[in-house]
């Protein structure tokens, strides 16, 4: 699959871990979401691609 970004070919899929929390200081009253999805990571303009949990999804949902 080519990069939506640039169009290379050099994309590989690696383990991530994010932290995900809403902006501002209203975001501090709310919960920080940790996820650990599958990236898929553009080796030449470093653009990542990556889906979330419907699980996760929904306590972003909740709070968002």
């Amino acid at each position: 699959m080519a990069c939506r970004s640039c169009g290379s070919d050099q994309q590989h899929q690696v383990n991530g871990e994010v932290a995900i929390r809403f902006p501002g200081l209203d975001g501090l009253d709310k919960p920080i979401v940790w996820v650990f999805p599958r990236l898929v990571l553009c080796l030449d303009c470093g653009v990542a691609d990556f889906q979330i949990r419907d699980e996760d999804l929904s306590v972003l949902r909740e709070h968002g």
